[in-house]
């Protein structure tokens, strides 16, 4: 894969990026990207649902061969695909699981610059329903022109509303700003 700026070479700068790199290469030498990504994406959500999960791949203090063992029973119970199982364990072996979540967003765009697709991360206070991902998908492809993929993401602290950043682009319009701003101009 190219490395000649833009995109790409925001994403591939880092070591999470170089392993992205390594395994979005062996996913499509394989016809494996659509199963890789969901095995990614599948992980995420792990690592948002599960504490133990997330102790596992950033405590430095459990060995390589603990964490390999430990990673491949996740991977299993998972059902992940294999590529995805094997780069989990080198990630075990070379002692990098702590950048798994890193590298998950480093992959995400990878694949939706290899489709021509820009990446939108969009946060909300609760879990977005089917019918509104699919509104908001087709709300941000008309604005920019391009597929839109969108990786969503909860946090209750925003209060409601939606946290959108389209590449560079930061629209914000949560109840926590909002307020925020609210009490700004009171003050003065």
């Amino acid at each position: 894969m190219e490395n000649s700026g833009g995109i790409q070479g925001n994403i591939t700068a880092g070591l999470a990026g170089r392993y992205a790199v390594a395994l979005f290469d062996l996913a499509r030498e394989s016809n494996a990207i659509d199963a890789v990504a969901k095995s990614l994406s599948d992980l995420r959500a792990g690592l948002a649902e599960s504490a133990d999960l997330t102790a596992l791949v950033s405590s430095p203090v459990v060995g390589r061969t603990d964490a390999a063992n430990a990673i491949a029973a996740v991977g299993k119970a998972m059902k992940l695909d294999s590529l995805t199982a094997k780069f989990l364990g080198v990630l075990a072996e070379n002692r990098r699981l702590a950048d798994l979540p890193k590298m998950i967003d480093a992959f995400d765009a990878i694949v939706a610059d290899h489709r021509g697709e820009v990446t939108a991360k969009v946060t909300s206070a609760h879990p977005l329903s089917a019918a509104q991902l699919k509104e908001l998908t087709a709300n941000l492809k008309s604005r920019v022109g391009r597929d839109v993929s969108v990786a969503a993401t909860v946090d209750p602290a925003i209060l409601g509303g939606l946290v959108v950043q389209l590449g560079s682009q930061l629209i914000d319009g949560s109840i926590r700003t909002r307020l925020n701003s609210f009490a700004q101009a009171m003050k003065g």
